[in-house]
């Protein structure tokens, strides 16, 4: 496995106080944070990484970088502002709401495509609660985190069938050849309350 997941539980906490501050100082005053020299070179290894943000209603945005093309610190604070003021789905934040929003931070393992003879296979190589999915098919493309599954309490075919959703495509997309499927694993820190105590997720 690659570094990231050797995240310790201090590190999820600095990340998620990160991508918080991020947010709070960009919709404040636009500014753009960065992180100080010891901790920018402690995540200085390219990752992907989504932040999710929730408030008592649900979802209030989510964004990140699926593949390890960006430094983990600079796309923790890109991802947090990105799902803060740019998720198309949700307007801006607004700063009198983030005393009711929960932070998360998903550090992902790189991809790795599931190979397979018959699209049934994938029912047997995927793990709801440990596996996020990406779906490319033609110039589609969706994703869904691992936790998504498990808050849904969706089998693996119906993980298939939403993350096809996700990407356009009809639900059954992924039972055609054509269709790469690929994995990943998330390693999960959030706020248990808004800007409460941060834990790792056990998946």
């Amino acid at each position: 496995m690659s570094k990231d997941t050797q995240l310790s539980d201090s590190d999820g906490v600095v990340l998620v106080k990160t991508a918080r501050k991020a947010v709070t100082e960009f919709l404040s005053n636009g500014d753009r944070i960065k992180l100080e020299s010891d901790l920018e070179e402690k995540f200085s290894f390219n990752s992907g990484v989504f932040v999710t943000l929730n408030n008592p209603d649900g979802l209030r945005g989510c964004i990140g970088f699926p593949m390890p093309e960006k430094k983990l610190s600079h796309a923790v604070i890109e991802g947090a502002i990105a799902a803060a003021t740019e998720d198309p789905r949700f307007p801006s934040v607004k700063t009198n709401e983030l005393n009711d929003i929960v932070f998360e931070v998903t550090v992902l393992t790189p991809p790795v495509e599931i190979d397979v003879s018959d699209p049934m296979e994938y029912l047997e190589k995927i793990k709801v609660g440990r596996d996020g999915l990406i779906i490319r098919h033609s110039f589609s493309s969706g994703l869904l985190l691992p936790q998504v599954p498990v808050e849904y309490d969706w089998n693996v075919e119906e993980f298939l069938q939403h993350t096809c959703e996700k990407a356009g495509l009809a639900r059954d997309t992924w039972k055609n050849e054509n269709v790469k499927i690929e994995k990943f694993e998330g390693i999960i820190f959030k706020e248990e309350t808004p800007n409460g105590v941060i834990v790792r997720e056990e998946t």
